[in-house]
């Protein structure tokens, strides 16, 4: 470790992430949940164990030197952890320890719902335990579809060990073979279902992969078959597009191409295993994946749980209505008149909308309107995801196609969303769209569309920045929000930040936006610094993803030690430990996972409803953020928008069923209180936020309030003396996951 870092009330990000994930497995333990909504949440642990394996250990594993995880060596002493004071492999070996006790959490969740599910006549079947019909169905199924379309594969030395693709199913075996021991693979075809329907009464099924491990003997008929497993490589994902050698003439968009095909193929980082332990097909694999032992992961539960949607979809509706959500149809905010044109009445007053729980229809509703309109000169958009079937460029092309000069600043570099927006770009150039791709080393993660227009002589700006992006599936699925305003000034700082990324000039400065990489950082600190002047009659909220950024964490304890009362609703890595005496003890950091990922952000600064501080950005507090990508953050300044935040700023913190507050050892409880149960979630679905509240509370009792709550809070959570080491890395049994943790 490195003495030099500061550690007594830092975390390292790697294991602050991985107790988000247990935050999530929580969830599918939860008796109050649905029973199908909690196998979703199993599958959600498992898909975000997937990205963090393929991602962050990735980046890991590129730091340090070849070799294997016992003799790592730094390759630069700038890869220490500023947070932990840990090198890469320290850090590997942390996760490695930390992760096989999530397996067994989440083995022992799935099959506390899977008998669960039985009684409700919902059963994955065991292959080897059919009998009679469903037996033919499945030997006929096996011998007409699946059969015909394997590759099955003799590990010797004149078969070498095939290439798995990342996060391919495969069937590896040990044979016998005239009395010595060989191997085999057969890879799970991917053109097929992952499961097979029985017929009869009920939801039976059979995953694929356990059709393949009962007939793997019809498969290899010349040897035995004496052991078989299903095995998963991932690879490592953590791609960076700039590191490629590519032509200058080449086209970017040829290159992420290159860049996305390339990914299937690169080093691994992690074997799954599900089935019986078998330590010379274990030894095998690990030689030939280059991976060492405390890389491999045994799994009883499937290595993939998609299948689960594909079951839900099949539920007839009494038993979909017993076993998930009640569907929720969003909103038309009762701000704006739904049968009206929406530019009048955006060109009059600011609006803010809240996914989920508003429609984002208003916004789409705003572009087509301006694809239509004679007096919008353009539409100027930047976009990191999108939905695979979207209405949004439906419109911009549209416009594209009536005159308007329609510019869209597409990042190509979207993890995992590459190909979409590659197949998006070309559909917009076709359509006469102008598409940017950003600048060389940073990503554009903002989110600001801009209507230009022109009435009368006079230029008018419509300014639509949001925390989340424009995708209309995700919009239903992720809270975030949107802010639609006229204001010219806002209006004339967007149309500068569009000027600048187009001309790669990321220093230019703003009136009223903060934006990074260049100036949203320094911003922050300055208004956190206005609330250290104040003392003790400072206050901070801030609502975020992720806080992993050195220099604010820094500010923020700063603050914390000048009595400035700060509040951080955080849904996933939280670096800074809350409640340290002396250095941290005026922070509560709480999350929330629920129903909705939290995806919004939102600052404020300030007690004071009608002067504080109050922005919504697309950026969190990490260093990515703040120093490698175009991020913007937007003043919330209207009477009703503001209203409207902090009233979900107040539900939020009143949340007592879904909340949980880190201590100053960085694990999570659940609250305990005597007030009712109050779920936020459940709040905003039941009640349009637009609706004028009663008269508001004078700032005195608010603030009264506010600190009776964080009191109530401290006093119940967990006090750690800080020392100067990193907290040891482990993951707490599965009796410390349930919701009467205190």
């Amino acid at each position: 470790m490195n003495t030099e870092v500061d550690t007594r009330y830092t975390q390292n990000r790697e294991l602050s992430w991985l107790r988000f994930d247990q935050r999530v497995l929580e969830e599918a333990r939860d008796a109050a949940v649905p029973l199908m909504e909690r196998m979703k949440f199993v599958e959600i642990f498992t898909n975000n164990l997937d990205e963090f394996f393929m991602v962050r250990v990735g980046s890991l594993t590129d730091m340090v030197r070849v070799g294997s995880l016992t003799d790592m060596t730094l390759l630069k002493q700038t890869h220490v952890d500023n947070k932990s004071g840990d090198t890469p492999a320290q850090q590997l070996e942390a996760i490695f320890r930390a992760c096989p006790p999530l397996y067994h959490q989440r083995d022992k969740v799935f099959a506390q719902l899977e008998s669960q599910l039985r009684t409700c006549n919902i059963c994955r079947m065991d292959v080897n335990a059919l009998e009679g019909k469903a037996r033919k169905q499945v030997e006929h199924w096996f011998r007409e579809e699946v059969l015909p379309l394997l590759s099955p594969q003799v590990i010797d030395m004149h078969h070498p060990f095939p290439h798995l693709p990342n996060k391919s199913l495969n069937i590896a075996l040990v044979l016998k073979v005239d009395g010595h021991t060989s191997y085999g693979i057969i890879p799970v075809p991917q053109d097929l279902p992952p499961f097979l329907r029985l017929d009869g009464p009920g939801i039976r099924f059979v995953l694929l992969e356990d059709v393949l491990l009962a007939y793997a003997g019809q498969v290899f008929q010349a040897v035995e078959v004496t052991q078989r497993a299903v095995i998963s490589v991932t690879r490592n994902a953590d791609i960076a597009p700039e590191d490629e050698a590519y032509d200058v003439d080449e086209d970017y968009r040829q290159l992420m191409k290159k860049v996305v095909k390339k990914r299937t193929r690169l080093a691994p980082v992690r074997l799954e295993i599900q089935g019986a332990p078998c330590p010379a097909l274990e030894e095998l694999l690990c030689q030939k994946l280059n991976l060492s032992p405390v890389q491999v992961f045994h799994s009883k539960a499937p290595l993939k749980l998609g299948y689960i949607y594909s079951i839900i979809d099949l539920l007839p509706p009494e038993s979909a209505a017993a076993l998930c959500e009640p569907p929720y149809t969003p909103r038309w905010p009762v701000c704006l008149r739904q049968n009206e044109r929406l530019i009048p009445q955006v060109l009059k007053r600011d609006v803010l909308l809240f996914y989920p729980y508003d429609s984002m229809e208003p916004f789409l509703q705003l572009v087509r309107e301006a694809a239509g309109d004679p007096c919008v000169r353009s539409i100027k958009i930047t976009i990191y995801r999108l939905a695979a079937k979207t209405k949004l460029v439906e419109y911009l092309c549209a416009a594209a196609e009536d005159g308007k000069d329609v510019t869209v600043v597409m990042e190509l570099r979207a993890r995992f969303d590459e190909q979409n927006n590659i197949q998006w770009t070309e559909r917009m150039e076709e359509a006469g769209c102008t598409v940017l791709y950003g600048s060389e080393g940073i990503k554009v993660h903002s989110k600001i569309c801009q209507i230009t227009r022109r009435e009368r002589g006079q230029l008018q700006y419509i300014t639509q920045v949001g925390t989340g992006n424009y995708n209309e599936k995700t919009a239903k699925l992720y809270t975030d929000l949107s802010l639609i305003t006229a204001d010219p000034i806002i209006g004339a700082d967007g149309a500068a930040l569009f000027q600048n990324i187009a001309t790669v000039n990321l220093k230019g400065r703003y009136q009223k936006l903060l934006a990074s990489p260049f100036q949203l950082r320094d911003r922050v600190m300055a208004l956190i610094d206005g609330e250290i002047a104040k003392g003790s009659e400072g206050y901070i909220f801030l609502k975020l993803n992720s806080l992993t950024d050195r220099k604010l964490i820094d500010k923020l304890a700063a603050a914390s030690q000048a009595g400035v009362k700060i509040v951080m609703n955080i849904r996933g890595i939280c670096c800074l430990r809350p409640g340290v005496p002396g250095l941290t003890e005026n922070i509560t950091v709480f999350s929330i996972v629920g129903r909705y990922l939290e995806h919004s952000r939102i600052y404020c600064f300030g007690w004071d409803r009608a002067t504080a501080a109050m922005y919504i950005s697309s950026a969190d507090f990490m260093t990515r953020n703040t120093e490698r990508r175009v991020e913007i953050a937007c003043p919330v300044e209207a009477e009703a928008t503001r209203r409207k935040l902090f009233t979900i700023m107040d539900e939020l913190m009143a949340d007592n069923e879904k909340a949980r507050v880190m201590d100053s050892a960085g694990e999570y409880h659940h609250v305990k209180t005597s007030q009712p149960p109050r779920r936020c979630q459940l709040r905003f679905m039941q009640t349009p936020l637009d609706v004028p509240p009663p008269e508001e509370p004078r700032r005195q009792r608010r603030r009264q309030r506010l600190l009776q709550w964080l009191s109530g809070l401290r006093g119940k959570r967990k006090t750690i003396i800080p020392t100067n080491k990193s907290i040891p890395a482990h993951a707490p049994s599965v009796d410390n996951m349930g919701r009467d943790m205190v």
